[in-house]
């Protein structure tokens, strides 16, 4: 009976599994590509560092357990019935808050669903709309795009996040601000190219729709006389 998070009645190790790594991240990886579809170098930029940050969470969720072992004096000293190679361990915000029961269970597991699950389908919406602008040769300004203006880049920092809550790891956990601060740098060299390519229309569109963080007044479709438009 489990007494804890990561507090189990069996001493297997959870680790060394790395079929299970590969075929995650594979999984994570091919399913965000089938929406992104890479084609400029900034896309794959984008894509790339995505990628890095799920293989490395599941090397760890499955391979090798390198935060376990970093932290494991400490988690011993405060937990000494804790199983630092079970499964359950690994979910360190369960353990380290103190919570009870099956972390799979728990409010933070739930949350991370729905942060990944959203960020999937957000990444899925964007893609239809920018595939179908691009294929008219128009400014994205339906969908997500009505009312974030990097509404794919906000997916991937959804799902990292949604990880995060699941499943933090040192070097994750130090990835994310970096991943954040690179997919806001490139959001400014986009608009830069956009505003090149759309002139004043993106600057009328750009004026009335956030870019990270939608409005209120921003969950809308842009009528036939929107900036993209004109």
């Amino acid at each position: 009976m489990r007494t804890g998070a990561g507090m189990s009645d069996h001493g297997s190790s959870a680790y060394g599994l790395w079929f299970l790594v590969i075929a995650n991240s594979a999984v994570f990886i091919l399913f965000a590509l089938s929406f992104v579809k890479p084609e400029t170098p900034r896309d794959w930029r984008s894509f790339g560092a995505f990628s890095a940050f799920i293989v490395a969470l599941f090397v760890e969720m499955y391979g090798i357990p390198v935060s376990i072992f970093l932290l494991s004096g400490w988690l011993q000293t405060r937990y000494p019935e804790l199983d630092p190679l079970s499964h359950d361990a690994g979910h360190l915000w369960w353990t380290i808050f103190g919570f009870q029961g099956d972390p799979h269970l728990g409010i933070l597991h739930i949350a991370s669903s729905v942060f990944i699950g959203l960020g999937f389908l957000l990444l899925a919406a964007s893609w239809s709309v920018l595939h179908k602008a691009q294929k008219d040769g128009r400014l994205a300004t339906m969908g997500p795009y009505a009312a974030i203006r990097h509404p794919q880049y906000v997916a991937f920092i959804a799902i990292m996040l949604g990880f995060l809550l699941q499943w933090p790891t040192i070097l994750t956990l130090a990835m994310f601000p970096a991943l954040v601060l690179m997919y806001g740098r490139l959001a400014t060299a986009e608009e830069r190219d956009v505003r090149e390519k759309y002139g004043d229309a993106y600057d009328r569109y750009a004026a009335v729709t956030p870019r990270w963080i939608p409005a209120l007044v921003s969950w809308r479709r842009l009528d036939k006389g929107s900036p993209s438009k004109s």
